[in-house]
Order: structure tokens, then sequence, then C-alpha cells
């Protein structure tokens, strides 16, 4: 057997149990993010569960296990940090997230908060305003005809609306991806793209700090509904920052790298892309196919509660486990052809926003965006060609790229 799958017994410091696949995978370094779907492979068909030697945690990666962790948070908790660092060992780098890092019955007050503030009728409101933002961007874009799809699309189309709909001031904005970058990078192991990223992230953390206070968000905004969520006495004055901060995090990352995974999808799947122009209804779909075959979000861990059985095998209290949602949103054993991008699968149950009671609070938003963007693109545009070379951006849990050169032509 190579090391890759050995199932030997261990020695009782090294953590896993005797037969607990252990594999070398790290997937945190930079060979894996170049290319991870023969690891995840591995991973998937090792077993339910594996052991992860190069960081000492066990890991999820077929679909079944990755939904049960997630739909467990009484056994698999977030609150001691939902990245390779466990807060009741070590101090989190920032005040931790009161969503993200948060259980029941904290978690349920505040979530129940931002989720009326996001509300489907919230967003409603701002549907018009979304969709014709999305058609100046492609009118745009189609007069210069090679640009940038990463830069010049999928950041500046969600950093020219969603700000605005939060509330925030001009200034600063340049801030707001680095920061969300710096968040997902902190919840990998302490490697380099950590180290660094943490290290730059003072100016950062100072940007959002200052724009979440209630007198720096725009009066009518999501930012302005939140603090006013104070006043009716459903937070406190010290959580509402918190709050938005959270809001600022998840509302544009998931976006980003939703829209950037979903160009270059039908960038790659021209028939897609034909199919999308016949029935441009479809585009909410297909962004939701993009999400579950690129996976923005890639990783995420919990902390075991109590001992616990995973695929046979019992787990201690205390233990991370990593769950690896892009490998189960391609696990053959729920997907048909999951190796395939199809605008017309039933794209339910991925879990690309995660599930559950922490399933991503900018969600909605996201899925707006990207479908107000799709839409217009299937309107207007013909054909997406790539014009060089992509490039990849490192991120510790993300997964997105840096560049994406396209040409695109009008119908």
């Amino acid at each position: 057997m190579s090391a890759m799958s050995r199932t030997d017994p261990v020695a009782p410091d090294h953590g896993a149990p005797v037969g607990v696949p252990r594999l070398d995978v790290d997937p945190f370094s930079i060979e894996y993010f170049d290319d991870l779907h023969p690891s995840q492979e591995r991973l998937r068909e090792a077993g339910p569960l594996v052991y992860l030697d190069k960081w000492k945690v066990y890991g999820v990666a077929r679909y079944a296990e990755v939904h049960a962790v997630l739909n467990d948070p009484a056994t698999f908790c977030s609150s001691r940090g939902v990245g390779l660092s466990d807060f009741s060992k070590e101090k989190p780098w920032r005040p931790p997230s009161i969503i993200l890092e948060a259980d029941p019955p904290e978690h349920t007050r505040t979530r129940t908060v931002l989720s009326q503030v996001l509300s489907p009728t919230a967003l409603k409101q701002v549907r018009d305003r979304f969709a014709a933002a999305a058609a100046a961007k492609v009118d745009e874009l189609l007069e210069r005809r090679s640009f940038d799809a990463v830069a010049d699309l999928a950041e500046a189309y969600p950093l020219a609306i969603f700000p605005d709909a939060l509330g925030l001031k001009q200034e600063g904005r340049e801030h707001l991806l680095p920061y969300a970058g710096v968040v997902f990078n902190a919840f990998g192991p302490p490697n380099q793209l950590r180290q660094d990223a943490i290290e730059r992230s003072a100016p950062h953390q100072a940007y959002v700090a200052e724009q979440c206070q209630r007198e720096n968000l725009a009066p009518g905004g999501f930012g302005a509904c939140i603090h006013a969520r104070v006043d009716a006495g459903d937070i406190t004055a010290a959580e509402a920052p918190l709050l938005v901060r959270s809001l600022l995090s998840a509302g544009l990352d998931t976006t980003v790298n939703g829209i950037g995974a979903a160009v270059y999808c039908l960038a790659r799947y021209p028939d897609q892309l034909a199919r999308l122009r016949q029935d441009p209804s479809l585009a909410r779909n297909a962004f939701e196919e993009a999400v579950r075959f690129e996976s923005p979000v890639q990783t995420f861990f919990r902390t075991t509660t109590r001992e616990v059985e995973i695929g046979g095998h019992r787990v201690g209290e205390g233990e991370k486990v990593l769950m690896f949602l892009g490998a189960a949103n391609r696990d053959p054993r729920r997907w048909e052809n999951p190796d395939s991008y199809d605008i017309t699968r039933r794209t339910s149950g991925h879990v690309g926003y995660g599930s559950g009671i922490h399933m991503c609070v900018g969600q909605l938003v996201a899925r707006l965006e990207g479908e107000t963007m799709l839409a217009a693109l299937a309107r207007k545009v013909s054909s997406i060609e790539i014009t060089g070379p992509v490039k990849r951006r490192y991120n510790n849990t993300l997964r997105g790229l840096e560049s994406l050169p396209v040409a695109i032509a009008p119908v």
C-alpha cells in the first residue's frame, strides 16, 4: 500500500484510531490548489472518514458525511472555530464572528436578525437595481470586447452594487476584497498564506471596524437595518457592528468567486452558454451549477463536542473535522456525471454555501447577483472566449481566479 492510503495502526499520540485511512494530502498547499480534483477523488475513495497526517485532523469528503456533519451542530460545533485553530485552546486572531463562529442559542438569535434584514422581501426591493446594473455592466464590457472577467466583471459588478446596498461610504472600498481574503485565509493552518494575510490585515481590519459603526452607515441600507434592531432589543449595541462585519465578508467573496466561476464555466462549455441564451430563465440554475461545479468555498472545519461515530469509526471529543465541500459537490454517489457542467441539472442539495443552520448568510445576495448577471449575459452575449493564461488566486478556504482574460461578442 502507498502512503497515500495506508491503514496501518498508529501510535496513540498520533491521533487517528486504527483502521482510519491516513493520507498525506495537504489540502492547503499550492500543489493541491493547482490540481485538486485527483486529490479529492482519493480523499473520497479512501473511505467515509480519513485522517490527514500533515495537520493531524480528520477529514470527510463524501457528500453523505459532509452533509451529516453540517446538519449536526450539537455534535460538530462552530464556536471553537471553523478553521484549524481551536478557540478553546488558543486565542482567535480577531474577535470571533457571532454568526459563523457561534452555536445555538446565541447563534439562533443573531442569525434570525440577519435573515430578516436579508429576507427575500428585502432583496426583492433591490432586484431591479441589481438587474439594471448588471445590464449596464455587460453593455460596457461589450464595447470593450476584451477584458479580464475577474477584475472587470466578477469583482466590478458586486463592488458597484453591494456596498451601496449595505450603506457604505465611497471612500476606502478597496479594502473590502482584501479583508474577505484575509478572513478566509485565516481559517487555514499556520502556513505562509495565512501568515502573510494576517500580517497585512491591519489596515483592512481597521477600515471594516470603522465602517460597521452606526454613524458611518447610510440610512435605509442593510447595515442601518441591522443597527435598528438594537433599538428593538433584538441585539446589543456591541453585537450590531459584528453582524454588519459578517455581512461584509459573506456578501462579497461568495458572490465574486461565484460569478467568476460561472463565467469560467460558460467560457469552457459553449454548449451551455448556447442553452442559456435559448432560455435565459435558466440563469439562476446556471449560477447554482457553477457554485456546485467549482465550489468557491472549498472547506470548513468543525470540532466534536463528544465522542461520535463517523463512517464506522469512533472519533473522540475535541477533534477537528475538515469538511471538503468541493469534494462532496462532485461525489458520484450523489451526483450523476459530477465532473460535467450542466445548467439543467437539479442542483438542490449542493453544499457550495454549506448546509443547515450555518448556511452562508450571504447566499441570497450571491444568488440574486449571480442570476441577474448571467441573465444579462444570456440576453446580450453570443460567445465568451478565453484569450490568455488563466491565473488562480490562492486562498486556504476560497477557490477562485486571479485573472480570466476573455473576449465576448454581442448577440
